[in-house]
């Protein structure tokens, strides 16, 4: 796993390898500077050498101003790098993701991937950080400050009576912060999941607020978004407060220190034994040592934290996608025929519970294909299948006499547009939007397909015309308007195959009519596949295909289906004879 993402620091390798160097050097400049303080008392003061104390007091000044370079730039070129890492580990995951299958984003559920992108990565980077500078600072400042303790007297045993209890101090300590760790490490996992669920209840919110307000569920929703961060309060406490205990058992460990420190050395003192300077750099280095054990303590406070996110990115970054291109895929569509054969298919994976049921059919390059069918029937799940959005639990689909698992995604899709039930613009002008279809698509070609589409009428009436701003989701225009420009986006793009999954909805029927006719007239050989729940949108269609539960239970033309298809029949007489549908 580590080496998975570490391979993702990549170009900010340099300044990953420059940060602990730069840290390495403020410890350095850190241990010398006492030294030269002890001089300044012993050399300088004691003797009223004010000549000694003003060039070691430079050499002070000197040395501190090079330990303030050194972590200047060790703090720089750690953000740098953390920051660098984060970069790129974001833009692979969201790469990633771009390659997923429906499936595998329901795998994930969008609240959750969002919050890997933000929230685990961002621990991610913090971690890092850490790493790269107290990682080297933290272990050095100790080994060193211990080692100028030593040199300073040796001989005295009261130094070594002082030494002991950190080094017993050390690894005790280090076994209770691991001891914490694994057992803190599957709190701050559930912590990310509720962060899930509070961006899965923001989400909702932000994206359904035209119904909140009409409900009047404002209260309702703030009850949920109270709960949601309620949790994480919750858990991040019982995550964290394990890890309170231990700064001050630091605290104390670094007291009693001090304090066994201060009552053998001041004897010798007295006696002459140990001079005031080398003191006062004796205890500047016990409280060096000690203080990065709490340093420690907190890097592992934050390697907890990092590793449930390291999990959960890593988890992305390994899903293998549900689809993907064969080994010599084929670029090119001959023509728009589509064939189901014997094909059934499951949301599960599982041939006891299927969503499509033998389906059988044939339809021929350029023809008009109404598909009726009640609410779950599998009218979405039948279309979503020839642009290979998902792929068939047994049989096969064929488009221009191919199996579809035979083409290049980016190549079938770019062929078969498809204008979703749910319709979906994006931040940006009309043109921006419509160009989704065709980046290099002309003004000329944006007007042709908006006219075909019968948007041009609204969208001339707007000040800005093709240039006026969709706002988020396009809430800025009505569902109909919103419809036509879906699909004026999905003929840009020239299909051999265009897909209409209930997206004449909005419309009035007149609008629907004419652009009917601007596709028959228009793009004849285009294969035109129509989900409709008016028998008007289609009944002019070559062949219209009857679905209920899973399967193709009747086709035909529309004359052939009123004598031939009672449930055919059934819904046009509700429709046009105010009947009423008997289950």
């Amino acid at each position: 796993m580590f080496k998975k993402l570490l391979s993702y620091v990549k170009e900010y390798k340099t300044v990953s390898f420059l940060t602990p160097l730069m840290m390495a050097g403020e410890v350095v400049m850190e241990i010398v500077i006492p030294l030269v303080m002890a001089k300044i008392i012993d050399n300088g003061l004691a003797a009223n050498d004010v000549s000694y104390v003003v060039r070691m007091g430079v050499l002070m000044i000197v040395l501190a101003l090079v330990s303030l370079f050194f972590g200047v730039m060790g703090g720089f070129f750690g953000a740098k790098a953390s920051a660098g890492f984060a970069k790129n580990l974001r833009q692979a995951v969201y790469e990633k993701v771009q390659t997923f299958s429906f499936s595998n984003i329901d795998k994930f559920q969008t609240s959750s991937l969002i919050t890997r992108m933000t929230t685990d990565i961002v621990s991610i980077q913090n971690s890092y950080q850490m790493m790269l500078r107290m990682g080297m600072r933290a272990p050095l400042t100790m080994i060193f400050s211990f080692i100028m303790a030593y040199r300073i007297a040796p001989d005295l045993s009261a130094i070594f009576i002082i030494a002991m209890p950190i080094i017993v101090a050390m690894p005790v300590i280090l076994i209770f912060i691991i001891f914490v760790m694994i057992k803190t490490m599957p709190k701050f996992k559930i912590m990310f999941e509720k962060y899930d669920n509070l961006n899965r209840v923001t989400q909702e919110n932000l994206t359904s607020i035209r119904a909140v307000k009409s409900f009047v569920r404002e209260d309702h929703e703030i009850e949920k978004f109270t709960k949601a961060t309620g949790e994480i309060y919750q858990t991040s406490v019982a995550a964290e407060k394990m890890f309170a205990i231990a700064s001050p058992v630091m605290q104390l460990m670094m007291y009693i220190c001090m304090m066994v420190l201060c009552w053998f050395a001041s004897s010798k003192i007295v006696y002459g034994d140990l001079s005031t300077g080398n003191f006062m750099t004796l205890l500047t280095y016990v409280m060096s040592c000690l203080s990065s054990l709490l340093m420690v303590s907190m890097f592992f406070v934050m390697i907890s934290m990092s590793m449930a996110a390291c999990k959960r990115v890593y988890e992305v970054l390994s899903e293998e996608p549900d689809l993907k291109n064969p080994e010599n895929p084929v670029y090119k569509l001959e023509n728009g025929s589509i064939e189901f054969d014997d094909v059934s298919f499951s949301y599960y994976k599982d041939k006891e519970r299927l969503n499509l049921e033998h389906v059988n059919l044939k339809i021929e390059s350029g023809m008009t294909v109404g598909v009726l069918g009640g609410t779950g029937d599998g009218k979405s799940t039948f279309v979503s299948l020839i642009p290979r959005l998902y792929d068939v639990t047994e049989g096969s689909v064929k488009v221009g006499g191919r199996d579809v698992r035979e083409y290049d995604m980016e190549t079938l899709r770019k062929d078969v547009s498809m204008v979703l039930q749910k319709n979906v613009l994006f931040s940006g002008t009309i043109k921006d939007n419509i160009r989704w279809g065709d980046e290099n698509a002309s003004d000329e070609e944006i007007k042709r397909v908006c006219h075909l589409a019968c948007a041009d009428e609204f969208i001339d009436s707007f000040p800005d015309g093709y240039d006026t701003y969709i706002e988020q989701g396009g809430s800025n225009v009505s569902g109909g308007q919103k419809q036509r420009l879906c699909i004026a986006r999905a003929l840009i793009s020239k299909p051999k195959i265009l897909i209409l999954d209930d997206s004449t909805s909005a419309v009035d029927m007149k609008t629907d009519a004419l652009i009917r006719k601007a596709f028959r007239e228009e793009i004849p050989d285009t294969t035109k596949i129509i989900i409709a729940q008016r028998i008007s949108s289609i009944e002019d269609a070559d062949m219209i295909v009857v679905m209920k539960e899973g399967k193709i239970i009747d086709s035909g033309s529309h004359e052939q289906l009123l004598k031939s298809s009672e449930a055919y029949r059934e819904i046009y007489e509700s429709q046009t004879k105010g009947g009423i549908i008997h289950e």
